[in-house]
């Protein structure tokens, strides 16, 4: 686009100096006219050339930051079920069900000594062994976790009209012979950028750059890793605060 406007704008002073060199005096006031409006028009391509990227990178930062709100709470759900029940799920109304209604086991470590005899039954040697013992001391609502986060809408995809985010569960082979649960929720970028400019949608679908969403969905955790973090870069999880804080 900016090559094809300087292109124009160096035709344009071409056209305008065989106009000024060879063209009658009683027809330049009119070609000046033209002229003028073209320019007028040029100008206009060059700052919506430069302006419209910009407010696209705006526009779309504003809708990724709602997305990754969700995201983080659906992965905070996620983590819980996990602490409680050694897996995940990909039950969206029961993960929803299990924040309202599941408890965190509140422990407390302690170290004591206690007698073990290291010889025999007929020659016994009691010896005193340190053991570390954990103790339940009570329990804490999950709820708790998630005073103030929306989480009773957290599969909705903020700005797409009855769009759920995909959550998917499996497992990963962390080492040879074991395998370790992981999630993965996301939605595509295309649905949070519909209506929005087609080549800048289609470069962002292509980003690969460090400070930028890369690909074609906005997720958090993997089914290829064992990961519970976001695709995101860290610019996001700032704007993500800073909009916290100013509610």
């Amino acid at each position: 686009m900016i090559i094809l406007i300087i292109l124009a704008v160096v035709a344009t002073f071409g056209l305008a100096y065989l106009i000024v060199k060879y063209l009658p005096l009683k027809y330049k006031w009119i070609v000046s006219i033209v002229l003028l409006l073209l320019g007028a028009f040029l100008v206009f391509k060059i700052y919506d050339g430069i302006m419209k990227p910009i407010n696209f990178n705006k526009d779309k930062r504003v809708k990724y930051v709602k997305v990754i709100q969700n995201l983080k709470i659906i992965r905070d759900a996620e983590l819980a079920y996990y602490k409680v029940n050694g897996n995940y799920t990909d039950n969206k109304d029961g993960l929803i069900q299990f924040i309202d209604s599941a408890k965190f086991a509140i422990t407390e470590v302690r170290d004591t000594v206690i007698k073990v005899n290291k010889g025999s039954r007929w020659q016994p040697v009691i010896v005193d062994v340190e053991k570390r013992v954990v103790d339940t001391i009570g329990y804490e609502p999950i709820l708790k976790s998630f005073e103030g986060k929306d989480y009773k809408n957290m599969f909705n995809v903020p700005g797409v009209e009855g769009k759920q985010f995909d959550l998917v569960i499996g497992l990963v082979e962390k080492i040879a012979g074991l395998q370790v649960p992981v999630f993965e929720a996301r939605t595509e970028k295309k649905d949070l950028l519909k209506g929005m400019d087609v080549s800048l949608v289609k470069q962002e679908m292509e980003a690969i750059e460090s400070d930028q969403i890369k690909g074609e969905y906005v997720s958090v955790g993997s089914l290829n890793e064992v990961t519970s973090g976001g695709n995101w870069p860290p610019s996001y999880d700032k704007a993500n605060r800073e909009e916290e804080n100013d509610k």
